[in-house]
């Protein structure tokens, strides 16, 4: 069989999963996305390490558009938007996720292995052990741009819609956590944008990419998780009412360890 049509149907596989995972916790594709898109790259099309990385970012980065828009749609409705939150963090968010991606575009693909991997496990980590506390002060328009700016960046960097880092960081300082949602839920659209863009521009030119790409976008990838995670969020949205969902993400927390572990070790 063709490696892309290998390809697009694992990729549909992978869009099911993840779209039952994000509507069931709440979570953005990304963290699993990248590491499984990066195995199928390597191992199918027979990439080399060198870009494997940058492409596996920037395509998750691409189903997040539309993903993204469906949930800020559906936050929107539910009235889950305070508007001067999302409008100052959204500013910070654009060029947090701009300086993100181009800096995964312009480091070796080895290293931004590891460095996503070390960022994964801790985001684990805080899905295991994070409390959502509050401190004394309350979010400013300065601060607000600064969390903005620090989760575009970071999200950018991994592919990720940035909902695990947004939230949390919202909620500490006295964001209603409704709210804290649904900024993240918007501000989830603008990385991916901001971001997938970034990508497209700084990989335009390599000659190195399979075909079928667009700048470090590898479209048939990008078409076959897009096809069934929309599909299948609002399932999992539905089975998260009737689940135990601490008990899912302590399971999810112990699987992206693991999977931290075997990108640190080597993911051929």
């Amino acid at each position: 069989m063709d490696p892309v049509v290998i390809i697009f149907l694992s990729c549909l596989g992978i869009g099911a999963v993840v779209g039952l995972l994000a509507g069931m916790l709440g979570i953005g594709g990304g963290l699993i996305i990248v590491p499984m898109l990066s195995y199928l790259l390597i191992n199918v099309l027979g990439m080399s390490t060198q870009y494997v990385m940058q492409v596996a970012v920037a395509t998750s980065l691409s189903t997040i558009i539309f993903t993204g828009l469906s949930s800020a749609l559906t936050h929107h409705k539910l009235g889950n938007f305070h508007k001067p939150t999302v409008a100052y963090t959204s500013i910070g968010i654009g060029f947090g996720a701009i300086a993100g991606a181009f800096t995964a575009s312009a480091i070796p693909g080895e290293t931004l292995t590891s460095v996503f991997a070390v960022l994964v496990m801790l985001i684990a980590l805080q899905m295991v052990f994070g409390k959502k506390r509050a401190s004394a002060n309350h979010a400013t328009p300065v601060i607000l741009g600064t969390i903005g700016s620090a989760t575009g960046a970071v999200s950018a960097f991994m592919g990720i819609g940035g909902g695990a880092l947004l939230v949390p960081a919202l909620v500490w300082f006295k964001v209603n956590i409704r709210q804290a949602i649904g900024c993240a839920a918007f501000c989830g659209l603008v990385i991916a944008i901001f971001g997938t863009v970034s990508f497209v521009i700084s990989g335009w030119s390599n000659p190195s990419l399979p075909s079928g790409s667009v700048g470090y976008v590898y479209l048939p990838a990008s078409a076959g998780i897009v096809a069934t995670s929309m599909l299948t969020a609002n399932i999992g949205a539905k089975l998260g009412q009737k689940v135990n969902v601490r008990v899912l993400k302590l399971m999810l927390a112990v699987l992206l360890i693991v999977v931290s572990v075997k990108m640190l070790v080597g993911i051929e």
